[in-house]
C-alpha cells in the first residue's frame, strides 16, 4: 500500500509540472509581453514620448514638439497600473530606465536633453521632415 501511495503521490506531481509547464509555454511572460507593449507603441506612432506626469524633464521633451507643432504620442507611466513593468521594458530595450524616453519614426532618440539637443541642432526636423527654410520675400 506504501508504495502505491508514493507512486500516485509522483504520477499527480508530474501531471501538475507538465500543466504548470504547458501554462508557462503557452503564455509570454509579463515582461515579454510589456517589451511587445513598447514595440507596438513605437511602430504605431511617428512621435512617442514614454513620461512621467509630474516630470519636469517630461515636461521639457513634450514642449519641444508642441514647439514644432507636431503631436506625440504620451505614455503617462505614472497613470498606469503596469507603469513600472513598462519601464523596466523600457530599461531592456534602450538601456535606460529614466524619462523621458523619446522615439521618432520607430527609433530612439533618447532622454530630454537628447530631444532638446536634436531640436537645436536641426536633426529633429530633418527625422521629421519638416522644412524649417524661411521664404525671403
Amino acid at each position: 500500500m506504501a508504495a502505491a501511495g508514493r507512486r500516485g503521490l509522483g504520477m499527480a506531481t508530474v501531471a501538475l509540472l507538465a500543466a504548470a509547464a504547458a501554462v508557462l509555454v503557452g503564455f509570454p511572460s509579463e515582461a515579454a509581453t510589456k517589451v511587445s507593449f513598447v514595440k507596438n507603441t513605437i511602430k504605431s506612432h511617428d512621435i512617442v514620448i514614454f513620461s512621467k506626469s509630474y516630470c519636469p524633464y517630461c515636461r521639457r521633451a513634450k514642449g519641444v514638439f508642441k514647439e514644432l507643432k507636431k503631436e506625440a504620442y504620451v505614455v503617462e507611466l505614472d497613470q498606469r497600473e503596469d507603469g513600472s513593468d513598462i519601464q523596466d521594458a523600457l530599461s531592456e530595450m534602450v538601456g535606460r530606465r529614466t524619462v523621458p524616453q523619446v522615439f521618432i519614426l520607430g527609433e530612439h532618440l533618447g532622454g530630454s536633453d537628447d530631444t532638446v539637443g536634436a531640436y537645436e541642432s536641426g536633426k529633429l526636423a530633418e527625422l521629421l521632415n519638416i522644412d524649417n527654410s524661411k521664404d525671403d520675400l
